[in-house]
């Protein structure tokens, strides 16, 4: 029995520890997906209800828990503390829950995000051509989704643009008229790529990420959970 009880013990220390990596890589990766700017204005156009950055919270949130219920759960594997392992395993399960929760809603808000893409795809072109002060923010930041992946336009290409093309070309240019991913435009020569579904893969990307970091990491709470449960039994045997 000694035998089996160092075993899990040695088990359970080594399981928090790598649980404890798990939150910082969590935390991190929510952070960098918090603060990207890629596709910012695109993922927040008029008539999407829902902030799409509430999963991304939710995993911050989520990844500063697991750090210190890890140091929880070590602790409570050394010494034994049925107090502490109790301690960890509520708080095992409230995050599992908000786990299941994250990707739940990561799942929603994608599916609602490619609707609102594809219907306002249209509306947010428009943007693109108009002269308003207000609406540079927005030509501002699509411009630099051109210039790193290297499409031109949202829809229908540099056309797009309307007028303003004559400011914002240079995000467009192809350094190589020869190559076939190239095409000329009012004497300039461009990328024929549009930036839709350049946009569109951005987006899917993101919510995979956060959607499969949460429920990859549920399966391993579970895991915690069953060896929390093991640990309690044999302290409470002595």
């Amino acid at each position: 029995m000694a035998g089996v009880n160092a075993c899990v013990k040695c088990s359970m220390f080594i399981f928090n520890f790598m649980f404890w990596l798990c939150g910082v890589v969590i935390l991190a990766t929510a952070i960098w997906l918090r603060v990207s700017k890629d596709g910012r204005e695109i993922l927040n156009p008029e008539g999407l209800g829902t902030n799409p950055n509430i999963a991304a919270n939710i995993l911050i949130a989520v990844g500063s828990i697991i750090m210190m219920l890890g140091f929880l759960g070590c602790c409570g594997a050394m010494k034994e503390n049925r107090f502490i392992l109790v301690l960890f395993l509520i708080g095992l399960l409230l995050v599992l829950l908000l786990q299941v929760s994250a990707g739940i809603l990561a799942f929603t808000l994608k599916t609602k995000t490619d609707h609102v893409l594809n219907d306002g795809s249209h509306a947010n072109m428009s943007l693109l051509s108009l002269k308003n002060e207000d609406r540079k923010m927005f030509q501002k930041a699509f411009s630099e989704i051109q210039e790193k992946y290297k499409c031109c336009g949202l829809v229908n290409g540099a056309s797009d643009w309307g007028n303003n093309f004559q400011y914002y070309y240079k995000s467009c240019e192809c350094p190589d008229a020869s190559d076939s991913s190239c095409t000329s435009y009012s004497g300039k020569t461009i990328y024929k790529q549009t930036c839709l579904p350049l946009v569109r893969g951005l987006v899917s990307r993101h919510f995979s990420l956060v959607t499969g970091l949460a429920f990859g990491l549920a399966a391993v709470e579970i895991l915690a959970v069953i060896f929390s449960i093991v640990l309690y039994g044999n302290t409470r045997k002595k």
